[in-house]
């Protein structure tokens, strides 16, 4: 479906949206490739790797905060992938304000300006700490998926139709786990928040790879879910420095133990698949079908979390994730 088409990545010089265009256009033949964000320096890093040597590429700066700009880079667009945001769980206990600016006013300025110029589908990455959030990145995401899900509301008679991706930490990321402990590794610590910590974990491509099958999928309105593997904290870092000493220093401002997916109020709304999960939206106002996704609906009460995941990986998987992990960073 990307075919001869323009698609615009929000957030295209981060770690997500380098790899979401590279398979773009590894896999399809798109008109254009847009990578929108505010970092003149990353972009111009980007524009000269030899892994984006492509006349389809177009750099545009700007900030999701900016309505107006986000209107003039939209322009002529079929599809957005909204991946920019503000992530850090103790950075946003320490400046609200801004997380407030990017996550929920910049969702906000998405919705209109994808309206206002005709866009056909959007999908917005979301994160587990929109589920039932004690911080205030989560809460922010979780104002930020409302807003995406509502948007169908007030397109009207234009066409234009959201959806959103949830998933837990992603492998690689900039500021993810793993490549921390690596760093720690060589200065021969490693520190912990707690040993008995879950967290979901994806990989960059499958990531990216779901939340491209998602916009393909997309009536408007779902919150697409995939079935992930969770790890114990403690498991990851005996995986990748068994002889390392740890230090434990206890959850930071605004953590949780465990993380969630799927809450148990919105089970009754939700349909189980093979490999993922779509939670439907509760209040429709256009025109929606959940009945034609196949597969179960789960159970009232049901709940997706990192402590009770069935999928969890022990030390010896998580060594071969790492080993993994490394090898695709030395290609």
């Amino acid at each position: 479906m990307l075919n001869g088409k323009t698609i615009m990545i929000t957030g295209g010089t981060g770690s997500f949206g380098k790899r979401c265009c590279r398979e773009i256009l590894a896999r399809f033949n798109p008109e254009k490739v847009i990578i929108f964000s505010r970092d003149e320096l990353k972009q111009s890093e980007m524009a000269s790797d030899p892994l984006f040597a492509s006349n389809r590429i177009r750099f545009f700066i700007g900030d999701v905060r900016d309505g107006p700009r986000l209107q003039r880079a939209m322009a002529g667009v079929d599809y957005v992938i909204h991946a920019a945001a503000l992530k850090q769980v103790p950075a946003a206990e320490y400046n609200p304000h801004e997380f407030i600016k990017t996550n929920i006013n910049g969702a906000m300025n998405v919705v209109d300006a994808a309206i206002e110029t005709g866009v056909q589908r959007v999908i917005a990455l979301s994160t587990d700490k929109a589920v039932n959030p004690i911080n205030l990145y989560g809460a922010t995401k979780l104002c930020s998926d409302k807003i995406f899900i509502a948007g169908n509301s007030y397109s009207g008679k234009i066409d234009t139709r959201f959806s959103v991706v949830r998933y837990g930490n992603v492998i690689g990321s900039r500021g993810s786990v793993i490549p921390i402990f690596l760093k720690q590794k060589e200065a021969g610590r490693i520190t912990i928040t707690k040993p008995e910590m879950t967290r979901f974990i994806i990989s960059i491509e499958d990531g990216v790879s779901f939340a491209l099958q998602s916009l393909a999928d997309m009536m408007g309105g779902e919150i697409f879910i995939p079935k992930l593997p969770s790890c114990a904290i403690g498991d990851l870092a005996k995986a990748i420095a068994p002889n390392c000493p740890v230090e434990i220093i206890g959850l930071r401002p605004g953590e949780k133990l465990h993380e969630a997916l799927i809450p148990a109020d919105e089970a009754h709304h939700t349909t189980e698949q093979e490999d993922r999960f779509i939670i439907h939206p509760s209040n429709p106002y256009w025109s929606y079908k959940s009945e034609r996704y196949e597969g179960e609906v789960c159970k009232e009460g049901f709940g997706y979390n990192s402590l009770d995941n069935p999928h969890r990986l022990n030390i010896e998987a998580l060594t071969r994730l790492v080993e993994t992990f490394k090898e695709s960073e030395s290609a």
